[in-house]
Order: structure tokens, then C-alpha cells, then sequence
């Protein structure tokens, strides 16, 4: 397959949201997101939220055409033992994730939001060998 000569950055996932205090609570205070912006037409419309975490960008969204619930997004880290060490620390009670090795050379921890998306955080363990690209 022949590359073009365009460059793509990063991407950013849109995720559904309902209730704007358990969004802040799960994502900010439970996961440690900064909020980078909020977003609303005017007071009383649907919030949009842009967070960050180190080089990870996630956007919420109480939007109905945005985005659905039960999204699922992976996010790459080198510290997942720390992390998961600082998550069970803070004793949240809608969330006490385990790890757990995947057969495709990583390490996982998996956490719902209170709208049904998934976020897994993991680091890798074995180098995986890239496909082969169709010539």
C-alpha cells in the first residue's frame, strides 16, 4: 500500500458523559485528570470537557450527538503499578481495579466510568511485531 504524505498527530477520544459532578469526580478526582477547558453555548446546555493526564487527552462530552456511552479507549503508561497503587490509595467506592496480564504482552487495568465506558490503562511487556503492510 503506498503511504501519502500526510502527517496525523494524535488522536483524541470523545467520551459520553450524563452527570457533570460524577464526570469531575471519577475523571478528576479518582483518575487525577486536569481539566484543560470547559465548554458550554450558555448556562443550562450540555457541558464539554477537555482533560488531560500527562501526554493523554480525553475529551467528555454531555452532548447527546457527540459520542454514545460503552466507548472503550486504551491508554499507554510506563508507571502502571504506581498508578494503580495511587487509584487503590484514594479508596473510591465505585472502583477498586486489578491488574491483569493479557496474553498479548502487556500488563492491564481496566476502569468503567459512571457512564459505561471503559479506559484500560497498560504498559507493555514483549515487544509485539508490527503487521505486515500489503505492498
Amino acid at each position: 500500500m503506498r503511504e501519502l504524505g500526510v502527517t496525523f498527530r494524535r488522536s483524541t477520544p470523545i467520551l459520553r458523559s450524563f452527570d457533570e459532578a460524577k464526570a469531575r469526580e471519577f475523571y478528576v478526582d479518582f483518575l487525577g485528570f486536569k481539566v484543560d477547558f470547559e465548554h458550554r453555548f450558555e448556562a443550562g446546555l450540555p457541558l464539554y470537557l477537555g482533560l488531560s493526564k500527562g501526554e493523554c487527552l480525553v475529551h467528555v462530552s454531555e452532548h447527546h450527538g457527540d459520542c454514545s456511552p460503552g466507548a472503550a479507549i486504551r491508554i499507554e503508561t510506563d508507571e502502571l503499578d504506581a498508578f494503580h497503587a495511587e487509584l487503590l490509595a484514594k479508596n473510591y467506592k465505585f472502583a477498586r481495579p486489578g491488574i491483569e496480564d493479557a496474553p498479548w504482552g502487556s500488563r492491564e487495568m481496566a476502569v468503567h466510568d459512571p457512564f459505561g465506558n471503559r479506559l484500560t490503562f497498560f504498559q507493555a511487556t514483549t515487544k509485539v511485531a508490527p503487521m505486515a503492510a500489503d505492498s
